[in-house]
């Protein structure tokens, strides 16, 4: 049973209910003998004629009183059984989907690089769901039905042993057939989830890009990629469903010519006078009785084997090394330093495609920093470092003399609020977005917060408010409104450290106007990182530090660097002039 809980991935509870939930099915599957009983002795008194005796009506009144106390046994037992199986295993289910959600939660951004979205969705929605079905409708039935089998088989050897073996004989033949084809059926698996999976990701990138896909009329035989993926989830569904269902079938023709072989010894015993009629009776109803769940448990056998591919990726991802670190060092000021740090994206071989190289930088604390240079120098990058999205491949990044890799991650980010470009809004109240700053917050410091980032008009023009639902990533609200809500969660979590990654970039002046005057009341007291292509918006910073591929090349105030006539200088110019160019 140890490697039954370690195959299908079980928590201890989870592997405790299922034992209970073998037990409760073996019960059931016990107790449903019980109305056999009754038919047995009635059948008994009823061909009581035919052997030259008369009928006892008090027998059968106390038979007619078993089978309504057998009737009423049978349902506690199947009561018992739909608790101890069924809901226990979606809420094993649900354990594991939350377990599964947290632990993606806790791992390391590059982690989410190297995998596509619509795997992990898979992971959390369909595998889980597989392990719900299996838990529920094939493992405790399976196990019950191969306890109840051999108890009741070894019970009707008490008998006739002869016809107690032709009665099980054909089970372990049937079940060889299945075990037999189990890499043929796992091969045909795995071909069916990466088709799944292909198919997936095709169609949430058909989705996500459906505006492109609009424009540029990449419709019909011009977006062939979904297409032949659907296709060849279809292919692969009717390969895997074919190839199973021959060894499937194959093994229900196996147990049910057991049924035929009773037939067969029982006859032949009965006439060679070797057995009465009643017991011959006995065996071939319970013949019929033990080979029907039997047989739908053969047919959905298989998904036991499609489940282990399933648990197999579900392994690989909980096996993914979470980010871990310290939740107990107090940080005292906010100083954060550079030491020699290098980083790539690429985790396989980190001395190709270095983004960050050998950089060593001191940001002030209690001042505003701006982070400038050409596009892909590595200002990002650096923010990200900063908040310990990755860890750095060689050197170190300290707050406060302590190195950002020592501390947990959820810990290290307390202390941090981020404004970036693109918002993520979800489908919830204006309220609700606003207080995933801080959870704790109070409803007047929610307004306070909303207010401050310039929100409170534009929500009051909404149909309900601050109750207004937003639609899927704020679908309803214009670009400055979004970005002035996510100021609002940065202004009511009131981290020391701000991290802001080209806030204003995409917006118009009114918003513009709109979101400089709630940054200003964001950053009044913090450390503040600012990243900007627009080099006028940060030519006030404290200090301006010039990045040009992943290394440092100045830093400076914006006139001390205007000075130097170096990278900055150049930007600069460039930009004053493009100010002037119109259509």
């Amino acid at each position: 049973m140890l490697n039954l809980k370690e195959m299908l991935m079980l928590t201890d509870k989870g592997y405790s209910d299922l034992k209970k939930a073998i037990i409760a099915c073996t019960i059931t599957n016990l107790s449903l003998m019980l109305p056999f009983g009754v038919t047995i002795g009635i059948f008994t008194e009823l061909l009581k004629p035919l052997m030259g005796q008369k009928i006892s009506w008090t027998i059968m009144w106390i038979l007619f009183g078993a089978g309504i106390i057998s009737a009423i046994l049978v349902f506690i037992a199947s009561k018992n059984d739909y608790k101890k199986t069924y809901v226990t295993s979606y809420m094993e289910a649900e354990n594991t989907r939350i377990s599964v959600s947290e632990h993606i939660r806790k791992l390391p951004m590059s982690f989410f690089n190297s995998k596509d979205l619509s795997e992990l969705t898979t992971n959390i929605m369909g595998d889980c769901s597989t392990t719900e079905h299996v838990l529920s409708h094939i493992i405790p039935q399976l196990c019950a039905n191969a306890i109840s089998i051999t108890i009741i088989c070894a019970m009707l050897a008490i008998f006739d042993w002869r016809l107690a073996l032709s009665i099980f004989c054909t089970v372990p033949i049937a079940l060889l057939v299945i075990l037999g084809s189990k890499k043929i059926q796992n091969k045909l698996g795995e071909k069916h989830v990466d088709a799944k999976l292909k198919a997936s990701g095709q169609v949430q990138e058909y989705l996500e890009g459906i505006k492109v896909i609009k424009a540029c009329g990449l419709d019909g035989s011009k977006f062939s990629s979904l297409d032949s993926s659907l296709r060849l989830m279809k292919k692969m569904a009717i390969k895997m469903e074919f190839g199973t269902g021959i060894f499937v079938t194959g093994a229900q023709m196996i147990i049910q010519a057991g049924v035929g072989l009773t037939v067969f010894v029982g006859v032949y015993l009965l006439t060679e006078g070797k057995i009465e009629l009643i017991p011959l009776l006995m065996f071939l109803l319970i013949v019929v009785r033990i080979y029907g769940p039997v047989v739908v448990e053969l047919t959905l056998l298989p998904e036991l084997f499609y489940h282990r591919i399933a648990t197999k990726r579900m392994r690989t991802l909980i096996n993914t090394p979470v980010m871990e670190g310290d939740t107990q060092t107090q940080i005292t000021n906010w100083n954060i330093d550079f030491e020699n740090v290098s980083f790539s994206y690429n985790n396989k071989n980190p001395q190709e495609d270095v983004v960050i190289k050998n950089l060593t930088v001191s940001i002030p604390s209690d001042t505003i920093t701006a982070l400038v240079g050409p596009s892909g120098c590595g200002k990002s990058t650096i923010s990200r470092l900063i908040a310990r999205f990755w860890d750095v491949n060689k050197g170190r990044i300290k707050i406060g003399g302590v190195d950002v890799k020592t501390l947990d991650p959820e810990y290290l980010m307390s202390y941090m609020s981020f404004v970036f470009q693109d918002v993520i809004l979800f489908n919830d109240t204006v309220y609700n977005n606003i207080r995933i700053g801080n959870l704790e917050a109070t409803e007047h410091q929610v307004m306070e917060a909303a207010k401050a980032a310039c929100c409170d008009k534009f929500v009051n023009e909404l149909p309900d408010g601050y109750q207004t639902t937003l639609g899927e990533n704020g679908s309803t609200l214009s670009g400055g409104e979004r970005q002035r809500i996510s100021i609002a969660r940065a202004l009511l979590k009131n981290a020391p450290i701000v991290l802001l990654d080209e806030a204003t970039a995409s917006l118009d002046p009114e918003n513009e106007v709109w979101i400089q005057q709630a940054i200003s009341k964001l950053i009044s007291g913090k450390t503040v990182i600012v990243i900007a292509h627009r080099l006028r918006t940060v030519a006030g910073a404290d200090k301006i530090i010039v990045l040009n591929e992943g290394k440092l090349v100045e830093e400076g105030t914006h006139d001390t660097l205007i000075k130097n006539k170096g990278l900055y200088e150049r930007l600069y110019n460039i930009q004053q002039e493009s100010l002037g160019w119109s259509v």
